[in-house]
């Protein structure tokens, strides 16, 4: 599916997505990263089943409001000591497939919200 961007010109958003890749700003990634409206890094976890909590600290150093965690073709809740440190920290969590990260995350950059999506393939 491709999208069309609507928000700040110089925030990064997701232009295309598909089973395994996504787009951000037309460039392609086959795996898992950390999308932020000015950067984008990689995030080494190879698959949602492992997920560990150094992964979910190192959203917390992101300086957003709010982390969407896309959790591959399909929606998959962490254990909930994975993610007791974001509430912790006042940081809010969003669990959603990969697709539904996307959409939604172009909606809160274009709203100008400190939001990262955390995207997983597998």
């Amino acid at each position: 599916m491709k999208l069309h961007a609507s928000g700040r010109a110089a925030a990064n958003t997701i232009t295309a997505y598909g089973e395994d890749y996504v787009m951000v700003n037309s460039q392609r990634h086959h795996s898992s990263l950390i999308v932020l409206p000015e950067r984008v890094e990689p995030w080494d976890v190879s698959e949602f089943m492992k997920i560990t909590i150094a992964h979910i600290e190192k959203l917390m150093t992101l300086g957003v409001e709010i982390v969407l965690l896309g959790t591959g073709p399909k929606q998959r809740f962490p254990h909930p000591s994975l993610t007791a440190p974001l509430a912790a920290a006042g940081i809010g969590l969003e669990v959603m497939d990969l697709k539904a990260a996307c959409r939604t995350y172009n909606i809160l950059v274009a709203e100008e919200r400190k939001v990262a999506a955390a995207l997983l393939f597998k």
